[in-house]
């Protein structure tokens, strides 16, 4: 007996389209310098960054004050691992701002992004809808494309916010060549594999 549902497409899972981990790491690669690496030069350079404050210190990184003392200090070493995921975010956060805003604002007037991902692509155009498949891509996206995500990422953006905009970069930019083919065409990913986003 045949289930009448095996004629019905699989549903595909989703995966969480991960846009502001891709621009953190597009940021960080453009660091001149490495940022911190022990955990007592972290908390060092956090305190700068909170101008000698290690109470501010403390409620970023959601530890007791005599705990940043005691990195400061030395006497601790060995974070665990949670802490140690915190400090290197809000070490990495705050590294080469001047630098990392240059990125941004290059990307946002003349270089652009380059996008490059595996992710299943479904597609409509004009009312119908095509066959969906996994497809890797690299595109480069142009600066007011740029402009438009970095802009809305600034602003507080989640995901979710900026999927549909970067959908539509990817549409234009790679299935629509530059919008020189396949007007009216949209491409919606999902199920992504990776996702990597450089300046």
């Amino acid at each position: 007996m045949t289930d009448s549902n095996d004629t019905q497409p699989p549903t595909r899972p989703t995966a969480k389209v991960r846009i502001l981990d891709a621009l953190k790491r597009a940021e960080r690669a453009v660091f001149t310098r490495p940022a911190p690496k022990s955990p007592r030069a972290k908390m060092k350079f956090l305190l700068t960054r909170s101008k000698g404050s290690t109470k501010a210190v403390a409620e970023d990184l959601g530890v007791s004050r005599s705990t940043v003392e005691r990195y400061l200090s030395g006497a601790s070493k060995r974070p665990q691992k949670r802490l140690q995921e915190a400090l290197t975010e809000a070490t990495e956060e705050q590294w080469q701002p001047q630098v990392r805003a240059q990125a941004r604002q290059h990307a946002a007037t003349s270089g652009g992004l380059v996008i490059s991902c595996r992710a299943y692509f479904g597609f409509t155009a004009d009312g119908t809808s095509d066959e969906g498949r996994v497809k890797d891509i690299i595109t480069a996206v142009s600066p007011a494309q740029a402009a438009q995500i970095l802009k809305l990422k600034e602003a507080g953006a989640t995901d979710d916010d900026l999927q549909p905009l970067l959908a539509e970069a990817i549409t234009y930019s790679y299935f629509q060549e530059g919008g020189t083919k396949r007007k009216g065409l949209r491409a919606d990913f999902t199920d992504v594999e990776w996702l990597n986003i450089s300046f």
